[in-house]
């Protein structure tokens, strides 16, 4: 589910959950109207589930009993049930409570699953949630006692995560622990979702039954397209189709409804009209059904009426514990000839191969499928999600990474639903498997407007680009390129390096692809004397044996084996592309078997990329056996796939880095900054001070230049005495963004004179522009003379959180745009790559003779703020600019700051 591992709350404490089947139950807090369902609920529990719950037998549990668990004060007691079904049908399966101890730190806790929903993971979210609401108020330990008998409930104990103590005692044991999260719990969280996801997704591509509700008898219709193509392509389970106006389709008996059908159903295609949706969903909910592909159309993607019945529709589908593929979707498929679903309405089947494809576009999955026939490549499994309403490309990247027909995970995105979970996630998984993907609207502007430079900067692919980054996504501009990526990760392996030798038989060609690699960081490295005299041994004289090496149009096929052999045994380079032109005395097809040749006896030592610049494309002989050559159409293709793979690896060799321990980091004095500045503001969104940006910054270990704040010329003067000449004068408003741009800037100011009548000149250039109101003051400021100026921000992106950026600073910053930009929190390594990966970087290092900066106290800083802002969740903007880097050594002092805050 699109959700992160915390439950996403619909109400206070209420919250979907996936278990470990693959299904999904509905956990919320109990309430007074619950009697009657408890005691329903008491009634199905077999005597021995009574036994182990109350340690005696009882004989009666009627409504007074029953009142004693609704009736909480939900601080002293308070009760979490599971529920399935709608409220007219809503069955509680599990209860799980607490009651505050004498003790008023410690609860005791007392939890109790249904028979046949025992052995789910039930249980152990029931624990979770409670655990989280016991925090909220002041609790920290559980307690309670479990009969030795009692196993599974030891085991949801144990496998918490919590560090459990036991005593065992009269054949009871009494447990306790704390329940604040640990590392150990988290991992054992993770681990459950992986579990409980996999499982979910399975349903769509391992189903042992199918329905496909809607399958019409008149080809044309999707529905009857869809059922074709389950029966056409071989699926090797049972399929039923559903239509109440037919008795056969496709010579299989046809049902009137899925209720009607005689077996058991596990995957429902669903294939009506928008407004039957809902009334189809339900029956198959009581049927059983374990997931729902919804293909119809008419939901979110038509306005507010399709928006409300999709939340109706999905209300519907968890209600029951169903999984749901859509609406708006195309359908999914899994090539393994064990299972060999086409449950889309694609004619293409594509062969089977190791790379998975998701789409968020069904139109546009349709074409991808049709493109990946026409290359001829692989796919292990496809799934268009359509309007995305549950699953997402979260659980299906968290399916393909254990999937073992999988090697490859492709994506076209349109949006994230949860981009922290998809981070987390995308890491653990690109550290074994790469992920590929293309995701559109890089161009569209911010969603709102913004006071900052890091604000207006913060457009809105670039905290896609961030996230992609960190998490080692290989993000293509194209779907072409992500074609291309795809099928040179799944046939060649990873360059060891960026060094690349190219070999062509026009010069032409093999000039565009050498611009194309040192374009995108390969190199093309002249080659050594002995591969170049193996060369000369066999080439023609006018043949160029540099790098590239063009063999000249009388290149034979027997030429291109033996140069590649020379190529790819040589120590020098990383990777080959090989180029072939065709002349008029050489066939495509012996040159295409020589390259393969050469590609099997080499034995996946380094990858070998072909470019065939023929009308007729790249010829059948490149594959064959377990090697394929991939070929490109154009050598720019190529070089620029083999940059991306070349990219990646850079990226898995790299240290993952961690979040550092930072000393002097004041958390309870930052807070009281912010709180005192958010109750001055009435709540209101409000820009610090700058004696609360200083204090706030200082908080946090982080340098600020002395600086006063001044509302009179004489004030301004006396400040000035204070901190120092010479002394900068800056104007103070709220609302003026960039003060350069209108004269409030003053620096370099050595005498009281000069003070005053900076002063003055602001007010009268503000009273000119008739902007008067807007000066609050001045900052007089002790001057920074020296250093490399840069600017570190932060804003908080709706979907992303806080948004890092640095770059080169001053009153630039916006016209350069020289900028990186992280997602919140920063590791070590991430900081370092952010304070190498701007262009001019090398002026921290002393450009051509300059000071060089303090690049050390430069990533400290970044850590810092990354710091301040995990502490204080209600900053909005941030802009630290100028941030004065000193001489090495020397650290970094922080000249302006601008600070927003807002109640989180």
């Amino acid at each position: 589910m699109d959700e992160p591992r915390t439950p996403v709350r619909t109400a206070k404490h209420e919250t979907d959950v996936l278990l470990k089947d693959g299904s999904t139950v509905h956990l919320r807090p109990i309430k007074p109207e619950d009697v009657d369902a408890l005691v329903a609920g008491f009634t199905r529990l077999s005597p021995r589930s009574v036994y182990l719950r109350f340690h005696h037998m009882v004989s009666r549990f009627g409504p007074e009993e029953a009142r004693e668990y609704t009736d909480v004060d939900y601080t002293n007691t308070y009760a979490l049930v599971a529920t399935l079904g709608e409220a007219v049908d809503e069955k509680i399966i599990a209860v799980a409570r607490y009651v505050r101890l004498e003790d008023r730190k410690r609860a005791g806790i007392a939890f109790v699953v249904e028979d046949s929903h025992q052995g789910r993971g039930i249980a152990t979210q029931l624990l979770e949630s409670l655990a989280v609401v016991a925090r909220e108020n002041g609790i920290e330990t559980f307690e309670g006692d479990v009969l030795a008998e009692n196993r599974a409930m030891m085991s949801v104990f144990r496998d918490s995560g919590f560090p459990l103590e036991t005593k065992f005692e009269f054949g009871t044991y009494h447990v306790a622990f704390p329940i604040e999260p640990t590392a150990e719990a988290e991992r054992r969280a993770e681990e459950r979702e992986r579990i409980a996801e996999v499982a979910s997704i399975a349903t769509f591509f391992r189903p042992r039954s199918v329905a496909v509700i809607g399958a019409s008898r008149r080809r044309g219709k999707i529905g009857a397209e869809i059922f074709n193509n389950i029966v056409e392509h071989g699926y090797k389970g049972i399929v039923y189709p559903v239509n109440p106006s037919a008795e056969t389709v496709r010579g299989v008996k046809a049902y009137a409804s899925i209720a009607d059908v005689p077996g058991e159903v596990e995957l429902a295609i669903i294939v009506v009209p928008a407004e039957k949706v809902l009334e189809v969903a339900e029956q198959c909910a009581r049927k059983g059904v374990k997931g729902a592909v919804v293909i119809s159309a008419g939901f979110r993607e038509t306005g507010e009426d399709g928006a409300e019945r999709e939340r109706a529709l999905l209300a519907k589908a968890r209600s029951y514990g169903m999984r749901l593929v859509g609406p708006n979707c195309m359908g999914v498929l899994n090539t393994d000839p064990e299972v060999s679903l086409n449950a889309t309405f694609s004619p293409q089947f594509p062969p089977r191969g190791n790379v998975a494809l998701a789409s968020h576009s069904g139109a546009l999955g349709l074409a991808l499928l049709d493109y990946a026939g026409k290359l001829n490549l692989g796919l292990s499994t496809f799934a268009s999600v359509g309007n995305r309403a549950d699953v997402s490309s979260n659980d299906l990247i968290q399916y393909w990474a254990e999937d073992e027909g999988t090697d490859v995970i492709l994506l076209y995105l349109e949006s994230f639903g949860n981009p922290r979970k998809f981070g987390r996630l995308a890491r653990q998984i690109t550290a074994r498997k790469p992920i590929v993907a293309v995701k559109s609207g890089r161009t569209a502007a911010g969603s709102r407007a913004a006071a900052s430079h890091t604000g207006a900067l913060a457009t809105a692919d670039v905290a896609a680009e961030a996230l992609f980054r960190q998490a080692g996504v290989i993000r293509t501009d194209t779907l072409e390129q992500l074609f291309d990526v795809a099928g040179l990760l799944s046939h060649q392996p990873p360059p060891a390096g960026s060094r690349v030798a190219i070999l062509t038989n026009s010069g032409g060609p093999a000039i565009l692809a050498a611009d194309t690699c040192e374009s995108n960081g390969l190199e093309v490295p002249p080659l050594p004397e002995d591969t170049v005299s193996a060369l000369r041994a066999f080439l023609p004289p006018t043949a160029a044996l540099t790098n590239p090496v063009d063999m000249l149009a009388a290149a034979t096929a027997e030429d291109y084996a033996r140069a590649l052999r020379i190529l790819l045994s040589d120590g020098t380079t990383d990777a080959v592309i090989v180029i072939f032109t065709p002349p008029l005395v050489t066939q495509p097809r012996p040159v295409a078997e020589a390259i393969h040749r050469a590609a099997r006896e080499q034995g996946r030592r380094k990858p070998l990329l072909a470019c065939f610049m023929t009308a007729q494309g790249a010829p059948a002989e490149l594959s064959g056996g377990e090697t394929t050559v991939p070929s490109f159409a154009f050598p720019e293709g190529a070089a620029m796939a083999l940059a991306k793979m070349s990219e990646y690896t850079a990226w898995l060799k790299r240290p993952q880095g961690a979040l550092p321990v930072l000393d002097r980091l004041d958390r309870e004095t930052g807070r009281a900054v912010i709180a005192r500045a958010l109750a001055a503001a009435g709540g209101q969104p409000a820009w610090l001070s700058p004696g609360d940006c200083n204090e706030l910054l200082a908080a946090f270990g982080i340098r600020s230049a002395r600086a006063e704040f001044a509302t009179t010329a004489q004030a301004a003067v006396e400040a000035a005495k204070r901190v120092g000449f010479p002394a900068a004068v800056k104007l103070a408003s709220s609302t003026i963004t960039h003060k350069s741009d209108i004269g409030g800037v003053h620096l370099d100011l050595k005498s009281q004179k000069g003070v005053r009548e900076a002063f003055r000149a602001i007010e009268s250039r503000l009273a000119a522009l008739d902007r008067r109101a807007e000066m609050e003051g001045v900052i007089v400021q002790q001057m920074v003379p020296d250093g490399v100026e840069v600017i570190i921000g932060v804003t908080q992106d709706p979907a992303f959180g806080p948004l890092m950026m640095f770059g080169l600073g001053g009153t630039f910053v916006e016209l350069l745009q020289d900028l990186a930009f992280r997602i919140q929190p920063l590791t070590d390594v991430d900081a370092r790559e952010m304070v190498r990966s701007v262009k001019a970087y090398p002026l921290l290092e002393g450009w051509r003779g300059a000071d060089p900066g303090d690049i050390a106290a430069i990533e400290e800083m970044l850590l810092r703020v990354s710091a301040l802002v995990e502490a204080v969740p209600e900053i909005r903007e941030m802009d630290l600019n100028p941030v004065k880097a000193l001489a090495p050594g020397h650290g970094c002092v922080v000249v302006d700051a601008r600070v927003l805050v807002q109640t989180a």
